[in-house]
């Protein structure tokens, strides 16, 4: 009997922690496609109000507020951007309320990029829901070029 209650805990952890690595996958392909379809409230609504978003360029590192005084503009002329998730990855901590994750994503215009960033479960009322504490979007530059590419960024600044 004992081995049957033992096994039904086990499977149960199991499947919450499955169902909360699911709904950061979700919230993870949402935060993607409100950008693309340039939808600012539901975008926007997935981030905390501490959240902080570091762009490709390395005087990017924005605010909730500031990104959307960057991003609305486009998202109001109805254009976004379309970032297709390749590959990723999602570590939840122990207490199952915070979300480390990586990405790899395909975007036309640049390629190859990675995405990572912490996701933290938020309780609004009686709901809860994964919030943004941080994303990165970076190019993963390939080892080969990466002597040349630090040469041009020295050359350009």
């Amino acid at each position: 009997m004992i081995r049957i209650i033992l096994l039904c805990c086990c499977f149960a952890a199991a499947n919450s922690y499955a169902g909360t690595k699911e709904a950061v996958n979700n919230t993870l392909d949402r935060f993607h496609q409100y950008a693309a379809e340039a939808n600012g409230e539901a975008y926007f609504e997935l981030m905390s109000e501490d959240m902080v978003y570091l762009g490709t360029d390395a005087s990017e590192r924005w605010s909730k507020d500031d990104f959307k005084g960057y991003a609305l503009p486009y998202f109001n002329k109805g254009r976004g951007w379309l970032y297709t998730a390749k590959e990723r990855h999602i570590i939840i901590s122990k207490d199952g309320k915070m979300a480390w994750f990586d990405e790899l994503l395909w975007n036309k215009k640049y390629g190859l990029v990675r995405g990572s960033g912490v996701l933290s479960l938020e309780k609004a009322g009686k709901q809860e829901s994964w919030k943004f504490r941080q994303y990165n979007l970076a190019f993963p530059i390939p080892n080969a070029l990466a002597g040349e590419v630090v040469a041009k960024i020295k050359q350009h600044k």
